[in-house]
């Protein structure tokens, strides 16, 4: 995006467009499933979004499918007339956020990926790279079910399983950037094996992934995911043992994490949390019951939905471009795009 110099042989001078005024960013969402990118303008809107798979059928490195899917976002952004301030880019994972750097995300495939520097150099924009559960407790500090808090928990129930600690309005990343990484609590000791290379681990009971993939395993119909588990937990037995097994791990994990953090409120994000009363009831129920002599904290499902981590990238993405984030900037996104 540099001007030309009008004494080499390409020609004059090309004026480079200044960044939108408004402040517009591009939001990315790197899933163990699907990537979500998202152009996000300056009132935290989400103006134009795309889903892509995180795994390609050609076998191209999980690295390049992200980094494709940044460029395409930026190329739509300027076709519509609008030129990106900065990019936010977040994934699952071991993610170290001061040095732009995924140290390792079992989902996909990533160990020691330099990834702000890879995003700089193909889009010459502003990068702030992040862990998505974190970033989804940023959003949620800022204009959603986490704001006014000093501190609370945001679980994200999608592919894996990860928490958000907010203390005094920031995430904490821990002395590893590892600090979340509830999905691998073992919640049933000696329980079923985890890819993690343990047994027992909430994920592998109360993910949507994991819950798809044991209901599977026990004999299940291939190929129903959460969703259709979740619809057929009355007329089918297996389904609801699955999903009541999930539940009860559920509840038994956040009453641990209660106990440790004691936090003014448990927020659940992602599509699994999408299941309503059918999730949060017995959850309650369960978390309660682990409880004996204190009250549980408010259990409330997330107010972005599955959009949090791209919100939290689109903050990220201001922040890096020096861009103001004002108190309830992002409220105004839908909970599904």
């Amino acid at each position: 995006m540099s001007p030309v110099d009008p004494a080499s042989p390409a020609g004059p001078v090309t004026e480079v467009p200044a960044p939108d005024p408004d402040g517009a960013v591009l939001a990315v969402d790197v899933g163990g499933t699907t990537m979500k990118g998202s152009i996000v303008d300056g009132a935290g809107r989400i103006q134009h979004s795309v889903v892509v798979p995180s795994q390609t059928e050609t076998g191209a490195e999980p690295v390049d499918a992200v980094r494709a899917l940044c460029r395409r976002l930026r190329d739509d952004a300027l076709a519509r007339g609008v030129v990106p301030a900065g990019i936010g880019v977040v994934t699952p994972g071991i993610v170290d956020e001061t040095a732009g750097v995924v140290r390792y995300a079992s989902n996909i495939r990533f160990r020691d990926v330099p990834l702000r520097a890879l995003v700089e150099d193909d889009l010459d924009l502003p990068v702030g790279i992040g862990h998505d559960a974190r970033a989804a407790g940023i959003a949620e500090a800022v204009a959603g079910a986490g704001r006014g808090l000093d501190n609370f928990l945001l679980l994200p129930l999608g592919t894996g399983i990860a928490a958000t600690v907010v203390v005094h309005g920031a995430p904490v990343p821990g002395t590893t950037w590892s600090a979340g990484e509830v999905g691998h609590m073992p919640v049933f000791p000696g329980g079923e094996p985890c890819s993690c290379g343990q047994r027992g681990c909430l994920e592998v009971y109360a993910s949507a992934g994991g819950l798809a993939r044991r209901y599977a395993r026990l004999g299940g119909t291939p190929g129903r995911d959460s969703r259709a588990i979740a619809a057929a937990v009355e007329s089918d037995p297996l389904a609801r043992s699955v999903w009541e097994t999930a539940t009860e791990a559920l509840g038994i994990a956040l009453a641990t994490l209660t106990l440790t953090l004691d936090p003014a409120r448990i927020v659940l994000g992602g599509g699994l949390a999408e299941a309503g009363a059918q999730l949060f009831d017995p959850v309650r129920e369960t978390l309660g019951a682990a409880l004996a002599w204190r009250d549980a904290p408010d259990l409330v499902p997330s107010a972005f939905g599955t959009t949090g981590a791209r919100i939290g990238a689109a903050i990220l993405a201001r922040r890096a471009a020096g861009l103001a984030v004002p108190d309830g900037w992002g409220a105004l996104a839908p909970v599904h795009s």
